[in-house]
């Protein structure tokens, strides 16, 4: 996808969130090479706070590396937020899920289908609604893998569950 494509569907995905009553913003430095892997948009409502990975598509699977996805969990547990990915493809809404509920490859990426967003996605006003009991279960399971993967230390996965 284009980077212009891309920058419309951030933009549009950051108006629907401010529309949803959520206070938005995308990251400056979201897809450019920097130092620390930023998540696309932030959103929050004074509630619930959301770190969001966006990609869109117009119809081909979406692919995340495990560098985004690790990136995208780290950032939501030091920042507080919820880590989510965002996707959409041409002729559809915005859908969501938790990165642990996407499909990981062989080679360690992840995978979104068409079929799947509309099966499984969360939609938008889903943010709202989220049950916190299974986020808890999702941060256990992310900080092992964070620990198996190197991208925390032991110690750093102590700290964070404490």
């Amino acid at each position: 996808m284009s980077n212009a494509k891309g920058d419309r569907r951030e933009r549009e995905l950051v108006n629907r969130l401010d529309e949803a009553g959520f206070a938005v913003m995308r990251a400056p430095a979201s897809g450019s090479a920097t130092e620390r892997e930023l998540p696309d948009v932030l959103a929050g409502d004074g509630t619930d706070f959301y770190a969001i990975e966006a990609k869109s598509s117009s119809g081909d699977p979406i692919y995340l590396t495990g560098e985004e996805v690790e990136a995208l969990v780290y950032f939501g547990r030091n920042f507080g937020a919820k880590p989510k990915i965002g996707v959409r493809f041409d002729r559809e809404d915005w859908y969501f899920f938790h990165p642990a509920d996407v499909y990981e490859t062989d080679g360690g990426n992840y995978r979104v289908k068409k079929e799947t967003a509309l099966d499984a996605g969360d939609p938008l006003d889903a943010l709202r609604a989220d049950d916190d009991s299974e986020d808890a279960d999702h941060d256990v399971r992310d900080v092992l893998r964070a620990v198996e993967q190197g991208v925390l230390s032991v110690d750093e996965a102590a700290g964070t569950l404490e």
